[in-house]
């Protein structure tokens, strides 16, 4: 995969992609990365990227131009037709579901923006995409896209440790991931449950789905649903809900 972005303040990436599974996904060469200063584009001898909006107001909006011509000059080089992601409070709600589908990408290309906005033709008629990493306002895009690339580098084949390492987090099933423990199975006095100490697979594969069904009731049952239940997991839900709201 390749990933460009698209900023002002290139300087803010250089310790996010050189460090942790994001440096180890390039040095596989799972991936590569380009940040681009988009101000290099601007086509004025001051290059000015913003400016104020026609009809007044306050702030200041990112002018077409330099980002329609820096995303032109990424397609021609890498002879691509890539997803282009605007990040914007105003995009969809970014999901596990979507870093799935971006992570199918050959291309994709991050646009961050800073000042009040970004000109509507660029929205209309440059973008794939609109992402919003939540409902609150950053003072740029560039968190959020790091966020975004985080997300979606890790699901590549081949880039964690092992290929089911990312298949129970938390949201890849729909549900929360189960509690984990690790050695010592007594810590002052607090013990690890005993199905995990067992050894028999089975036990544990239904206590860890039961955790992940109690977990998400608990924590965020908005995502049970249209969540597609068998018969057994409906009474289990049902079950852990009364649990939870006794009546």
């Amino acid at each position: 995969m390749k990933i460009d972005v698209l900023t002002l303040f290139p300087e803010m990436f250089e310790g996010v992609l050189h460090s942790s599974i994001l440096k180890k996904a390039k040095e596989a060469q799972k991936v590569s990365y380009g940040v681009v200063n988009f101000r290099d584009y601007a086509d004025n001898k001051h290059q000015t990227v913003d400016d104020y909006p026609y009809g007044g107001g306050a702030g200041m909006v990112l002018k077409p131009q330099p980002i329609f011509d820096a995303v032109a000059d990424l397609k021609t080089k890498n002879e691509t037709s890539p997803r282009v992601v605007l990040m914007c409070p105003q995009g969809e709600r970014y999901s596990q579901k979507k870093a799935e589908e971006l992570a199918k990408e050959e291309h994709l290309i991050f646009i961050c923006g800073h000042y009040e906005g970004y000109d509507e033709r660029i929205r209309e008629h440059l973008v794939t995409d609109e992402i919003s990493i939540g409902d609150y306002v950053l003072t740029g895009g560039e968190l959020g896209a790091m966020v975004v690339i985080d997300s979606v580098v890790r699901l590549l084949p081949g880039v964690l440790g092992k290929e089911a390492s990312h298949v129970n987090d938390s949201f890849s099933t729909g549900l929360l991931e189960h509690p984990h423990y690790t050695r010592p199975a007594d810590f002052r006095g607090m013990r690890v449950p005993d199905t995990l100490l067992s050894g028999n697979h089975a036990h544990i594969d239904e206590w860890r789905e039961k955790e992940s069904f109690r977990r998400t009731v608990e924590r965020r049952p908005d995502l049970l649903e249209g969540y597609p239940l068998t018969e057994k997991q409906k009474i289990l839900v049902s079950q852990l809900k009364n649990q939870h709201h006794p009546s």
